[in-house]
């Protein structure tokens, strides 16, 4: 299979090194240029039925496992979260989502499922993705996800 590359985009790749995922989901391979040299990530995985996500004001599209993760990245910026644990959060949910059975999702529903993931990864980016997930209208509001953080927190602290 000749992947375009996506340096000087021609056709020409092999493959370095391939491996599954952690989820065992897809097939991670990694590919070199025959042309440029130029070293690139492909992600090889199953197709699966479609899932449609019904957004706030009632369309539906497509899920998109790329929109997901942008919003990780967005929200990720400048803390130490690494792109691996941002794929393996939309991955996650992705599977989460499929485990539902359902082929339509709201788009709350994937919010709630990426904050919990990323809450116990980073507590800024939790922040940072809930804010704009939730649509912080003031200060009260954000406070108050703050303090259920910290309740949240001491629960887990009181368990160990």
């Amino acid at each position: 299979m000749n992947v375009q590359c996506p340096h000087c985009h021609k056709n020409s790749s092999r493959v370095v090194d391939s491996r599954p995922t952690e989820g065992g989901e897809a097939i991670r391979r990694r590919r070199e240029c025959e042309n440029c040299g130029f070293r690139f990530t492909t992600f090889e995985r199953v197709e699966q039925t479609p899932l449609l996500v019904i957004k706030k004001n009632g369309t539906r599209e497509e899920f998109s496992r790329e929109k997901v993760l942008r919003g990780l990245i967005r929200a990720a910026e400048k803390r130490p979260v690494t792109m691996e644990q941002m794929q393996q959060i939309v991955e996650q949910v992705e599977a989460k989502i499929r485990a539902i059975g359902e082929n339509e999702i709201s788009s709350q529903s994937i919010g709630e499922f990426v904050m919990q993931k990323l809450a116990d990864v980073d507590d800024v980016a939790y922040i940072r993705f809930a804010s704009v997930y939730r649509q912080f209208k003031d200060m009260s509001v954000f406070m108050d996800e703050l303090q259920g953080m910290m309740k949240r927190e001491q629960k887990d602290k009181q368990e160990k």
